[in-house]
């Protein structure tokens, strides 16, 4: 698929997923579209669990009611530094380095034919995000930080109009 048509096409889709599992060739596919993703002076922090086991899936499941986890047929999660590291003068970027790999791996599963959401204000409630680390053997110093339950949809969910340009992009000068 296009990118642009992949760009296009994904939204967040919080549905149900079909059933069947999601070939780990697939899966790596996916996920090293996150890996090629660009991180700040190619620092590469950002690590991934990919989650296809039926057990560690059911262990996740009561972490979030939304039906796209509930039926998830495999969860990637991106993993980043509790106290990430200045990389570049005084400032770090693990968040948008982790941002630019979520992308990238949304992208690749729309043009597979999968759909996902970002999660990730939900895993800051509760220590919800403690619950996933130890579940998945995050180490010490690391965090949970966005998941994407992944699977192929049931249906098409319902899409959000985006602003037109106009509204939200100019040239040369901001507003104009």
């Amino acid at each position: 698929m296009d990118v642009f048509k992949a760009i296009d096409r994904r939204y967040s889709y919080r549905g149900s997923f079909k059933p069947g599992r999601i070939p780990r060739g697939v899966l790596k596919r996916i996920v090293g579209a996150g890996l090629k993703a660009p991180s700040a002076c190619n620092e590469q922090t950002t690590t991934f669990v990919v989650v296809d086991n039926e057990k560690q899936l059911a262990a996740l499941r009561p972490l979030h009611p939304m039906k796209a986890m509930q039926d998830a047929r495999a969860i990637i999660a991106c993993v980043t530094s509790t106290k990430p590291r200045p990389v570049y003068h005084c400032w770090q970027f693990e968040a948008e380095d982790c941002a630019n790999a979520i992308m990238n791996m949304w992208l690749a599963a729309t043009a597979l034919g999968f759909a996902t959401v970002w999660i990730d204000g939900h895993l800051r409630i509760g220590n919800r995000a403690k619950k996933f680390n130890r579940i998945l053997g995050v180490p010490r110093g690391r965090t949970v930080r966005v998941i994407l339950p992944l699977g192929r949809p049931v249906g098409p969910g319902p899409r959000r109009i985006k602003k037109p340009f106009s509204q939200r992009a100019w040239f040369n000068r901001h507003g104009r």
